[in-house]
């Protein structure tokens, strides 16, 4: 029998939006549970993240009159995800949908303030029971500084870069903001938001960092304990039962038991090489084109497949096809997205539809074995669009010269015609130049016949909205032409355990292995091999989080 430095009722391994979400619905069902995360930070890479949740029929589009409903959003993820498996089974999806719908009601009710995402409508919002208006709901600006002691141990978040308390439903209309007068409006509201906070002393939390901030907030003040700098070094089972966990705090050993079990949302393994080399199957990939959380190393997820766990969708990810590091944070990374660019392979053809889903078209390149692709522009798109990296007004402003080390570097290729560029890429001269041409021939009238860009609501809300006839479509024509290398990026996996409908992880016979449950991209995920809409994958972990702490506490049979 082990004997236990501490104990718990239910201890949590991690501290993303899952994990913090767990601990909050274990605290309120009257349990005793301690987060415990082995980075300095909280948060993980929903901190990371845009923050963004996707939740049909979630009590914000009810408060504002949007419609939608359970069923809609079965008839969608029947529609969109199929049959993936046992990870998204009818009645795991269920419980994504019943539970989501509790975890939000539940934060709304600990005072963390959400905000729709009005425009980001569903990735295929054409399909049955999609939603144009959109289903996405973000934490709104909140200054950290309410977090005390706290304040600098959030994971830093996707807008710290950029300087702006800019919320992730408003960042695709800041290089926009000379197309429209309204991306012009929202530019300029973010703008004076971030000078205002800045005058009254704020530090405002947006996207993943706001979700987080406001939840750990919540933690901190019910008095629930988060241990960082804390790995879990093995699970301690005893009589066939999770019991607790192994960890190490200040470089000693602890053993803490779980009294009502372990809940695992420690991440994926984007990190870990020979994992990924090992599970990869059609998609190889070996951790070299990722962005996802440093600390995402897949060592629980070993731990609890050593332990007989069943595992499903390991060689998934969420992909995110994206340039090359020099040119992160330029137009760029969301160019495939807007008018005159296309992906093509090495025989110069296009194989996917560039503007639909960012896991959609990761998955495209590995298909067409077109991994990197090419990302091909004219000089029109360059003069349209802030090409260079943001940081200043001047940068901001379109028609600037690409920087001369883009060039210089080799990074962008550019050339005096399609043909000269073909070559310069060592792709098909034919193809690309017959690509480029029947592309552009329809892109004049607003259509693309063989892949439908540009169609979809999804496809023009991240489009240009001076672009006519279609915000996604534009002709490349003018010289000089670009090309640029891009990768399947990712910024996490989602394959691992195999959970049921309480969160808990399956073993041998697809039965529970009693005391322990996970949630997060450690598992399996509800969303199969797709993505839905944006945020798909926090309200995964935050949905079942909550659901699995639920169960813990007794509150579902």
């Amino acid at each position: 029998m082990a004997t236990w430095d501490q104990s718990v009722d239910l201890v949590i391994v991690g501290s993303g939006g899952g994990a913090l979400v767990g601990a909050l619905a274990a605290a309120d069902a009257g349990l005793e549970p301690l987060v415990i995360e082995k980075q300095g930070f909280v948060g993980g890479s929903t901190a990371m993240s845009g923050g963004i949740i996707w939740m049909p029929n979630n009590p914000l589009m009810a408060a504002e009159g949007v419609p939608d409903s359970h069923q809609a959003g079965l008839d969608y993820l029947e529609a969109v995800v199929g049959d993936a498996g046992p990870a998204s089974s009818l009645a795991r999806r269920e419980s994504f949908l019943t539970n989501g719908y509790e975890m939000i009601t539940m934060l709304q009710r600990k005072g963390v303030k959400l905000v729709r995402c009005p425009g980001y409508s569903d990735y295929y919002d054409t399909r049955k029971g999609g939603n144009a208006a959109g289903r996405s709901i973000e934490g709104a600006p909140w200054d950290g500084r309410q977090l005390g002691a706290w304040h600098d141990k959030v994971n830093p978040g996707m807008a710290r870069g950029l300087g702006l308390a800019v919320k992730t439903n408003e960042i695709r209309h800041l290089p926009m903001f000379l197309r429209s007068p309204k991306s012009f409006a929202i530019a300029a509201r973010v703008f004076f938001r971030t000078k205002w906070a800045q005058l009254l002393g704020q530090d405002l939390f947006t996207n993943g960092m706001s979700t987080i901030g406001q939840i750990l907030k919540v933690v901190v003040d019910a008095g629930i304990p988060v241990w960082l700098n804390a790995p879990v070094e093995k699970l301690i089972v005893e009589n066939g039962r999770v019991r607790g966990v192994e960890a190490t705090r200040d470089g000693t050993l602890v053993a803490v038991e779980g009294r009502k079990g372990v809940l695992l949302a420690a991440g994926g393994f984007e990190r870990n090489a020979a994992m990924r080399r090992k599970y990869s199957g059609d998609q190889p990939n070996e951790a070299q084109w990722t962005i996802a959380n440093p600390g995402n190393t897949g060592e629980v997820l070993a731990a609890a497949m050593d332990l007989g766990a069943k595992t499903d969708l390991l060689d998934e990810a969420w992909w995110l096809p994206s340039p090359r590091l020099e040119l992160a944070g330029s137009i760029l990374n969301v160019a495939r997205q807007l008018p005159g660019t296309i992906f093509v392979d090495q025989a110069g053809k296009r194989f996917v539809n560039e503007s639909n889903s960012y896991v959609e078209v990761g998955k495209a390149m590995y298909a067409a074995k077109a991994v990197p692709c090419w990302l091909i522009f004219d000089d029109a798109f360059r003069r349209r669009y802030p090409t260079q990296r943001a940081g200043s007004i001047l940068n901001s402003l379109p028609g600037r010269p690409l920087p001369s080390e883009w060039i210089d570097n080799g990074w962008v290729k550019k050339a005096n015609s399609i043909e000269e560029l073909a070559r310069a890429i060592g792709v098909d001269p034919d193809g690309l130049i017959a690509t480029v041409r029947r592309f552009s021939e329809y892109a004049k009238v607003g259509q693309d016949p063989d892949f439908g860009r540009g169609q979809s609501m999804y496809n023009a809300a991240l489009g240009d909205p001076g672009y006519r006839p279609n915000r996604a479509l534009g002709p490349i024509e003018k010289p000089p032409f670009y090309a640029t290398e891009i990768y399947p990026s990712d910024v996490g996996t989602c394959g691992g355990l195999l959970c049921n409908e309480h969160g808990q992880v399956l073993g041998e016979n697809d039965e529970p292995i009693p005391g322990l449950y996970a949630t997060g991209n450690i598992t399996a995920t509800v969303m199969g091999r797709t993505y839905p809409g944006a945020g798909a994958s926090i309200a995964n972990t935050m949905a079942f989080g909550y659901a699995a702490a639920r169960h813990a506490a007794g509150v579902v049979a």
